[in-house]
């Protein structure tokens, strides 16, 4: 079975799916993968230069129970495929409230793609909503962007709370990954002191720290990760050595 990780934060500006986009690009090299894009924003999906046109998408597979297959786009880079998202998930809360079993359609949409892919990711939204319960219970270890500034660590007991009860009630295999840092400046004691706490709270926090760089942030514009649009940059090295702790804490 693919290892399946959810990206998760409640919190927004982290750099939630900057990092899912890109630790997907550096996986992808070795490994099929599939990125999937749970949030309405569907950034994740624009991040990668896509359009759906009148494609399914996430959304449908979710509510219509379409094939996950049909929606499923591939994308420039060999080896990384893509579950699109599309606005008209901002309705999905409401229409899987009423719903039997609704926090384990995506759990059952991937039974349905079997052994295609190595690994998949969910790029989660930045709330605990039902959609986020549902990559939960879908998902193997949930990872944790935390961007290296004041405030890093509020919502995080909330989200570890989450995370136990979904072990308790919905996936028992369920647990954290890893805390990634993200959006660390050198030139800050300020970042400094919060990687210093956040590893101090976290055992379970990875080596590699994505430093602030604007080749990062052009890179989604352009619809490339950076490892594409800047292989060089500090950025896109951070990125591929976050993806190899990943893979090895994945049992890759």
């Amino acid at each position: 079975m693919p290892k399946t990780v959810a990206i998760a934060n409640q919190k927004g500006g982290v750099g939630k799916t900057t990092t899912a986009v890109n630790i997907c690009a550096a996986i992808a090299q070795r490994h099929p993968t599939l990125l999937v894009d749970l949030d309405a924003q569907a950034n994740a999906t624009a991040s990668l230069g896509l359009v759906l046109g009148e494609r399914p998408s996430v959304h449908e597979v979710l509510i219509r129970g379409c094939d996950p297959q049909e929606a499923i786009l591939p994308t420039h880079l060999p080896g990384l495929s893509l579950l699109p998202a599309s606005p008209s998930l901002v309705a999905a809360e409401l229409e899987l409230a009423p719903m039997i079993g609704r926090e384990f359609k995506l759990r059952r949409a991937f039974q349905r793609i079997g052994e295609t892919y190595e690994y998949i990711v969910i790029d989660c939204p930045p709330a605990l909503s039902l959609l986020t319960l549902n990559a939960f219970a879908a998902a193997d270890k949930v990872m944790v962007p935390v961007q290296c500034e004041y405030l890093a660590l509020e919502g995080l007991s909330e989200l570890l709370t989450t995370i136990e009860l979904v072990q308790l009630n919905l996936n028992p295999q369920l647990a954290l990954g890893g805390i990634m840092l993200t959006m660390y400046d050198h030139r800050t004691s300020l970042a400094k002191q919060v990687v210093e706490e956040v590893r101090k709270h976290f055992p379970l926090t990875f080596s590699a720290v994505i430093p602030r760089n604007v080749r990062v942030a052009e890179a989604p514009s352009h619809g490339l990760s950076v490892m594409e649009y800047a292989p060089a940059s500090p950025g896109a090295r951070a990125y591929k050595e976050l993806a190899e702790e990943i893979v090895m804490a994945l049992g890759g």
